[in-house]
């Protein structure tokens, strides 16, 4: 059971959702007990994402069956991916009258490295994602305990200009920007102590940073939620505004 809960408080039930990568990943904390769908699909989000949703949730109506909020992923990663998450968690939320709980892609990443053993207490964690256009997302982050503490980001940057900072500390470093890694400036490319380039987050690791949401009422309405691109150009449609000619 995550940590988050504490025996006198009642147990929050989420509804966990992730497609920034290639993975389309959810995650259901109900009553104490974990279950999810995870599956590598790229391009193929939206013909997964409400079947993986009724293997979980078959009956529906997700107040009924005691779901407190839903939590997504709410980027940087793929633009078709977080537009994907954004209009789902928006349905769901307004058709079940549900909050909203936002995470970052690359503090979930941070959460699976940190699960997974990857990384430890005290470790200075580079979670990355390729951006597929040359550049990278990257945010620096710090094992404290069980928690992931973020340092700095997240941001966005070809990889000579990353700039990471603490430069005198080794970085585990995590995700698929790791494709750039030759790319990288000399004196961060000299900081990394071990590489994961192939892990990738997972719905169930945006449960930690949602519940310390929860617990001090962080949470948005339906009608706010939105992805968090990173790039300034980039805009979001609210479900109102989307079909609408620009």
């Amino acid at each position: 059971m995550p940590e988050f809960f504490t025996e006198h408080q009642r147990m929050a039930n989420f509804l966990a959702i992730d497609t920034s990568t290639d993975a389309c990943s959810l995650a259901l904390l109900r009553d104490g007990e974990l279950s999810e769908c995870h599956e590598i699909v790229p391009r193929q989000h939206s013909q997964r994402l409400f079947g993986m949703l009724r293997e979980l949730l078959p009956h529906g109506r997700l107040r009924e069956q005691g779901v407190d909020a839903v939590v997504y992923g709410e980027g940087p990663g793929s633009f078709t991916g977080l537009r994907v998450c954004a209009s789902a968690v928006q349905g769901l939320c307004f058709a079940a009258s549900l909050p909203a709980i936002p995470v970052s892609t690359l503090t979930a990443q941070a959460y699976t490295a940190l699960r997974e053993g990857l990384a430890g207490d005290g470790d200075l964690l580079l979670s990355t994602l390729d951006a597929q256009i040359g550049e990278l997302y990257w945010s620096l982050c710090r094992v404290s305990g069980e928690h992931i503490e973020l340092v700095e980001g997240p941001r966005v940057a070809p990889p000579h200009a990353c700039a990471v900072g603490e430069a005198s500390r080794e970085l585990v470093v995590v995700g698929s920007g790791l494709v750039h890694r030759e790319a990288l400036p000399a004196d961060l490319a000299a900081r990394i102590g071990a590489a994961y380039p192939d892990l990738l987050p997972r719905a169930r690791d945006l449960l930690p940073a949602a519940g310390r949401a929860w617990e001090a009422g962080r949470v948005l309405r339906a009608d706010a939620v939105r992805p968090v691109y990173v790039r300034d150009e980039i805009t979001w449609k609210k479900i109102p505004q989307q079909g609408r000619p620009d």
